[in-house]
């Protein structure tokens, strides 16, 4: 329980029950001021209640309240402020974090089900770059936060390997491309393709055309449009696992869009029974009306299949497979729409897990405020980002500990850590505009502060040499430590509020709130220094170090002990 709670259920009790702990805990306000308490109670929609004045309420009140947890408890006006029992607290938040360890936080919420969770998801034959890395980021994070909270994480890497893009390539290929450049540099022969035949449709709109045929040749099976389509993908699996290894992210599933081909009849063939399915304009659709929105796509007029179909085969695949207890697709913004449409034709095909299906949107990565665009060839490469990222941090890391033993390898943990750090400290519906030197930084609001903080403390402990006793009395009651204990209190729920959002940046942003703090707490306090609270101190270091550690996890970010 956090403060909070303790007010709530004190309040509760005084109130003889005429409002609930959470309706008590919606009330509830953080004080501007610590002179005001910890935790202040409004008495104005009481007041109304019980037809008193606020003022009169608030003294009546408090003059029942009785717990060991308070210091004390003041009215001021209308205001009930509580002063939590700092000794009392910071000794059962050090004892929890001190026994529990990375395991402070841990949920059984999930009960060990799947949460199916579709992330990343690069178009093959083009660049992984930093407008996928989001996705990426975003996702593994969320599967972190859900294993945390007792769940099964189930990570699809939903690849783009279907779809007209592949007709444009392949036109492409066979009018300006060469083998043996290809097999020398895949992608970014690839890339250049796609970038001109896009350039070429604009002045020749047969070219389109072209393209729509070899797709509808390839998904009808053609021996030269499947060889080609294989070829790009195999390439492009190759360079985006070399990626996939830098950013410390893995899968338990690779089957991309290909996968549903043989899946899709099924589709067809359920919405057909169910009298779901309409021509409008040569094409088959679902009426959305009744959700307020416009028809879903099944099939073009000439018979080629679209996201839609794609989409629902993979849901009913992926219910039918992993009996998921949520099901979640880190997709952009952009899409939003389509998977309003595809929870609503899920719904009308009789699918009561169709509430169970989730889109955690995003907003976009810009480069110079501008939108980046693999068409466009307007792209930022993660890979050279990523080797630009550890070779900044090396440069910092010889700056100010060039003896630090296996540096490169740290630099390699800040560097990406940076990176991703500074994509999920942003709330994942704002975008945010790409700066190398913003992220590798080691000061400001940063992946790398957080880490230096963290081998800061780890250092202070190192010099001291502590040793938890389980049995010692670990506890603080000055101003300064309980700014720390308080937000080391409030982890556990931190970590829940992140994943009944679906948003890493509530994690991000308080283990950048409890660096600062703790940072503040270093430059005011001789830790080391002897005296009766020292032990307590060191506690309070060790917490901290466990919480920023586990925080950074949650994150995908590695906490290097020494930088």
């Amino acid at each position: 329980m956090n403060e909070k709670d303790f007010v709530s259920q004190a309040l509760v009790n005084a109130l003889d029950e005429t409002l609930t702990v959470s309706e008590v805990k919606d009330l509830l306000e953080n004080p501007k001021s610590p002179e005001h308490g910890d935790v202040a109670f409004p008495t104005f929609s009481l007041a109304k209640i019980l037809c008193k004045a606020p003022n009169i309420v608030a003294n009546e009140l408090a003059g029942k309240i009785v717990t060991e947890d308070f210091e004390r408890v003041e009215v001021i006006g209308p205001y009930i402020n509580f002063f939590m029992n700092k000794e009392k607290v910071s000794q059962e938040v050090l004892q929890q974090i001190l026994h529990e360890g990375a395991h402070f936080g841990d949920f059984d919420e999930g009960d060990g089900r799947n949460v199916v969770i579709d992330m990343s998801s690069p178009n093959i034959a083009k660049p992984f770059s930093i407008g996928h890395l989001r996705s990426t980021v975003i996702g593994d994070s969320l599967a972190l936060i859900f294993e945390k909270m007792g769940y099964n994480p189930v990570k699809i890497n939903h690849l783009g390997d279907w779809g007209k893009q592949f007709g444009m390539l392949i036109v492409a290929y066979k009018k300006w491309g060469n083998e043996e450049v290809v097999k020398e540099q895949p992608i970014a022969a690839l890339l250049k393709l796609y970038v001109r035949v896009n350039d070429e449709v604009k002045k020749d709109p047969t070219l389109d055309e072209e393209a729509r045929e070899w797709f509808l040749k390839l998904e009808h099976g053609d021996e030269e449009a499947t060889a080609l389509w294989k070829w790009f993908r195999d390439e492009s699996l190759i360079e985006f696992n070399r990626l996939y290894d830098q950013l410390g992210v893995n899968f338990d599933s690779m089957n991309g869009e290909a996968f549903y081909n043989d899946k899709m009849d099924e589709v067809v063939r359920i919405l057909s029974e169910k009298g779901l399915l309409q021509e409008s304009e040569g094409a088959t659709i679902v009426d959305l009306e009744e959700y307020d929105l416009i028809p879903a796509l099944i099939k073009k007029s000439d018979g080629a299949t679209l996201y839609m179909t794609r989409d629902l085969a993979a849901a009913i695949y992926r219910k039918k497979t992993y009996d998921f207890a949520k099901s979640i697709y880190v997709v952009g913004n952009e899409q939003a729409e389509h998977f309003k449409q595809l929870k609503a034709v899920l719904k009308e095909m009789d699918y009561g897990w169709a509430d169970d299906v989730y889109h955690v949107p995003f907003g976009l990565v810009t480069k110079d405020g501008k939108k980046i665009s693999t068409r466009k060839g307007n792209v930022i490469l993660l890979e050279s980002t990523l080797q630009e990222a550890d070779e900044r941090a090396l440069r910092q890391i010889d700056e100010k500990n060039s003896s630090l033993p296996n540096k490169e390898k740290v630099a390699h943990e800040v560097g990406v850590g940076a990176v991703k750090f500074f994509d999920l400290k942003t709330d994942r519906m704002n975008g945010y505009d790409f700066s190398l030197e913003a992220m590798v930084s080691f000061e400001g609001e940063t992946g790398p502060y957080i880490q230096y903080t963290y081998a800061r403390s780890k250092s202070i402990l190192r010099k001291a040499n502590f040793i938890f006793e389980g049995s010692k009395k670990y506890a603080l009651a000055d101003a300064s430590s309980w700014e720390i204990v308080k937000l080391l209190q409030l982890f556990p729920s931190i970590v829940k509020r992140a994943a009944d959002c679906f948003n890493p940046s509530v994690i991000a942003k308080h283990v950048l709130q409890l660096s600062q703090s703790f940072n503040k707490y270093y430059a005011h306090v001789r830790i080391l220094e002897e005296s009766e609270e020292k032990q307590s101190r060191l506690a309070l270091v060790f917490a901290v170090a466990t919480v920023l550690k586990e925080g950074l996890r949650l994150l995908g970010v590695d906490a290097p002990d020494e930088m």
